[in-house]
């Protein structure tokens, strides 16, 4: 699978324009079975709103893309929702804007803004992270070597998790390209008797 960038966290973001209340919500998904589900369990909540529109957008090119204008005039919600997670670059989610009507008429331009902005203003909120093929890899040292270890490991390497036993094993992350290089860094510090293996391979997230 290739790197693809998506939301950092889930998020809830409102606004009101012209006394309209619109609610951005904003989900990581992996299926297009997934977000149906989450667009079903907002309409569910929202029963009472004016309208749920929605998009989303799977795969690592974009590869199943769909929008739903849920009653506002056709173009003017969910296209704009799925441009917005489109332009920027948002793999693998799904936005719902709920909206609860105010008695002021936005226009079609408006309303472009209004849903368009509301999930671009979402996506700001909560930030982006990338993932990529990465790897859980454990290395396990005697203890002298532990501190060197901590101290002057690469920040490309992180360090998920350790266990203690006669000997401590770190479970660390790290992206497939850096595999060699980590493997060096642990051989040179244990003068050539690393003990390393491959506990899974994954998508990971990193900051952007």
């Amino acid at each position: 699978m290739k790197n693809f960038i998506t939301i950092k966290e889930n998020i809830i973001h409102e606004t009101i324009i012209n006394k309209s209340r619109f609610i951005t919500h904003l989900y990581k998904v992996d299926s297009e079975e997934e977000a149906k589900d989450k667009i079903a369990e907002i309409k569910a909540l929202h029963k009472d709103a004016t309208h749920n529109c929605s998009a989303y957008t799977i795969g690592d090119s974009h590869q199943i893309q769909k929008a739903n204008d849920d009653g506002e005039p056709s173009g003017t919600a969910g296209v704009p929702m799925l441009e917005s997670l489109k332009k920027n670059e948002i793999h693998n989610a799904v936005a719902i804007v709920t909206r609860y009507y105010g008695g002021i008429k936005l226009g079609s331009g408006g309303l472009i803004r209004a849903y368009q902005g509301g999930v671009s203003d979402a996506i700001q909120e909560t930030g982006k992270v990338i993932y990529k093929n990465g790897l859980i890899i454990k290395a396990t040292l005697p203890y002298e070597n532990t501190g060197k270890f901590e101290h002057s490991l690469d920040e490309k390497f992180v360090i998920l998790d350790k266990t203690y036993t006669d000997k401590v094993t770190y479970d660390i992350q790290l992206v497939v390209q850096d595999k060699d290089a980590f493997i060096d860094y642990v051989t040179e510090l244990t003068q050539g008797n690393p003990e390393v293996e491959i506990a899974d391979e994954l998508m990971l997230p990193f900051d952007i």
